[in-house]
């Protein structure tokens, strides 16, 4: 088989980014048949053996592929837009696999999307008899009050639907960011995703929105993915996602 860039590989293997594949490689983290590896290096799939630290980057072997990306503001969550904003699609073009998102987040949104090219899992994860937690971090205006969390976290509609009860727990009140802005943050957890629904929400009981981020979907965690970046699930993360299907 003829070489390969090195970068190119960890993409054609669904690993990462080649961006994100080139900053490991030059900070030493890539080895190729033990030796480190260096930017412009190229291999053979075939026969060398490449690490980053101890894990050996590999091809899937299941057929399909599976990542996650962390979404920054400012893109919506379809794969093209006739009104010509930027889609989340082009954060993932250097991806191996024609893959699509799992659920949405809303232009303003950021945080974790999963996408994948395997159809079936995810029209399961998505279909609404599935319960996954998800959960968010907000950043809200003002010294958030008991009062407000209770109206939050009580029995309400939306758009005349009865919504599941959610959970909301604050980590942070009444702090002051570099403008001498008042602010608080909550950690929001919900059991379904209905359109905007937090933003939403917090309007109908007052509460001004200033950042929303998902952070984690069921078993899988955002943890340090940088904003803009994507990265393949592991094996491990994968067969969580699978179970917890199965178990739903």
């Amino acid at each position: 088989m003829e070489k390969i860039r090195l970068q190119k590989y960890f993409t054609m293997c669904g690993e990462m980014s080649r961006r994100a594949a080139e900053n490991e490689i030059a900070a030493g983290h890539v080895t190729v048949n033990g030796v480190v590896a260096s930017l412009g290096d190229k291999i053979d799939p075939k026969s060398d053996t490449v690490r980053l630290g101890t894990k050996i980057i590999a091809p899937a072997q299941s057929g399909h592929t599976y990542i996650m990306l962390n979404k920054p503001m400012g893109y919506v969550t379809t794969m093209s837009d006739e009104k010509g904003r930027k889609c989340v699609s082009e954060l993932v073009a250097d991806c191996p696999a024609r893959v699509y998102p799992v659920g949405r987040l809303d232009m303003y949104s950021e945080g974790l999307l999963i996408f994948t090219d395997d159809g079936e899992l995810a029209n399961r994860l998505m279909h609404p008899s599935h319960s996954f937690e998800k959960v968010y971090k907000v950043k809200v205006k003002g010294e958030l009050s008991d009062e407000s969390i209770k109206a939050l976290t009580s029995p309400m509609e939306l758009d005349g639907y009865a919504l599941r009860p959610i959970k909301a727990e604050v980590i942070a009140r009444g702090r002051k960011d570099l403008s001498g802005n008042v602010y608080s943050v909550l950690l929001i957890t919900l059991h379904e995703g209905r359109n905007r629904q937090i933003r939403k929400m917090c309007e109908k009981c007052g509460i001004t929105v200033m950042r929303l981020k998902r952070i984690s979907v069921g078993p899988i965690e955002l943890g340090s993915l940088e904003s803009g970046k994507w990265r393949r699930l592991t094996d491990a993360e994968v067969s969580l996602l699978k179970s917890q299907d199965k178990e739903d």
